[in-house]
């Protein structure tokens, strides 16, 4: 009997290994392979004749408690790996997540890109096509180009000091209308229908210039330089607004030019311009040098209350009309050198440490009001 049981054991175990080998049919295998163990071993035992049947069963039972411990083993290590695939797996899908998410990126990247390469042609296109439009014989489509240019400029802000540019650049051509020549006092002028078209179409360019300009009191907005040099400007009105440096070398200002309540960072240039009308700029803070060197003026000029942060210079001007610099500050000494006030000058209130005033002159027929310690001749000549 004892050897049947080995026999039988043999058989079991041989068989547990064959459905072993199949994966799916583990389990049962092993217990299987484990019974036949038992029955081996105990047979074995019992074939010594030296342990009773419950020994025998006992060192079976054992024998096949280490196969069923090694199938846990193997079930343990089967799991593991399988954990170990999954998160291969995963890795790998997340990679090529990341892979496609980085492509979709540099794809929409690129078609950005691609888009904002268009605007910029498009916006390139627009540009040079009203530069063209502005030597347009029709004055209607000068005025509609110059609307385009202060249409992209407000579009697309980083045009906006080239768009200034360019209408200063307009507002430079030499144009000398019947009516200036009138202001001017000249005896024999000749009307022309299209030189007053020509001063409506600069017209428009002096409204819209000050239209992009940013308003004052605004410590966020950008500063653009405006360079009217040699320019002939009637109406131009920039009050209450920013700029940048100012420069109006040689300008011609007929009727009425307002500068008032402005914010002009940068330097402010009027070196050897002229007014025929008046100049109105009250409250106007020069946050740099004002030169108004040369200056001549033939009516108002108004810049009272305004604050002069640096050098100021009004030497060898001429004003035949009335100036007004009642209550403006002076930082730095005023350079009055050899200026002529023949139609009154109004210092009342004005806050200066100093000036030169040598060869200084005002109209003794004209009431003038200076500062404290300032004394006239008999002559009009300005003492400090």
């Amino acid at each position: 009997m004892n050897l049947a049981l080995v026999i039988v054991g043999v058989l079991l175990m041989i068989g547990s290994g064959v459905l072993f080998a199949q994966q799916a049919r583990a389990l049962t295998g092993t217990i299987i392979g484990a019974v036949g163990l038992l029955f081996t071993v105990a047979g074995w035992v019992m074939l010594d004749g030296g342990s009773t049947l419950s020994d025998a069963l006992r060192t079976g039972g054992l024998a096949a408690a280490a196969i069923v411990g090694l199938y846990a083993l193997w079930l343990a290590d089967r799991r593991h790996k399988i954990d170990e695939d999954r998160q291969d797996v995963e890795r790998r899908r997340h990679d090529l997540e990341t892979q496609r998410h980085t492509i979709e990126q540099a794809r929409q990247q690129m078609e950005s890109q691609r888009m904002q390469h268009d605007r910029e042609r498009s916006t390139d296109e627009r540009f040079a096509r009203s530069i063209e439009l502005l030597g347009n014989d029709a004055d209607q489509v000068r005025v509609g180009a110059m609307h385009a240019l202060a249409g992209l400029a407000r579009s697309r802000p980083e045009y906006t000091q080239t768009v200034l540019d360019v209408m200063c650049a307009y507002l430079r051509r030499p144009f000398d209308h019947a009516h200036y020549a009138r202001l001017r006092g000249a005896s024999e002028v000749e009307e022309s229908v299209e030189a007053d078209r020509e001063r409506q179409v600069r017209l428009t360019a002096q409204r819209l210039i000050g239209e992009l300009l940013p308003e004052s009191g605004d410590g966020r907005a950008p500063t653009y330089d405006l360079d009217l040099t040699g320019a002939t400007l009637e109406y131009f009105d920039i009050s209450e607004r920013v700029v940048g440096q100012l420069t109006a070398r040689s300008v011609n200002l007929y009727e009425a030019n307002a500068f008032g309540n402005m914010e002009i960072y940068g330097d402010a240039w009027f070196t050897s311009a002229h007014s025929w009308g008046k100049f109105i700029a009250p409250g106007t803070t020069f946050h740099k040098r004002a030169w108004f060197t040369n200056f001549e003026a033939d009516q108002l000029v108004d810049l009272k209350q305004s604050k002069f942060d640096g050098v100021t210079k009004l030497a060898h001007a001429t004003f035949d009309g009335k100036v007004v610099l009642r209550g403006s500050k002076f930082a730095q000494p005023i350079d009055l050198n050899h200026s002529a006030f023949n139609g009154g000058l109004d210092m009342s209130s004005a806050a200066t440490t100093t000036a030169d005033t040598h060869g200084m002159t005002v109209s003794l027929e004209m009431k003038n009001e200076l500062p404290q310690g300032w004394i006239v001749d008999d002559t009009g000549l300005v003492r400090t």
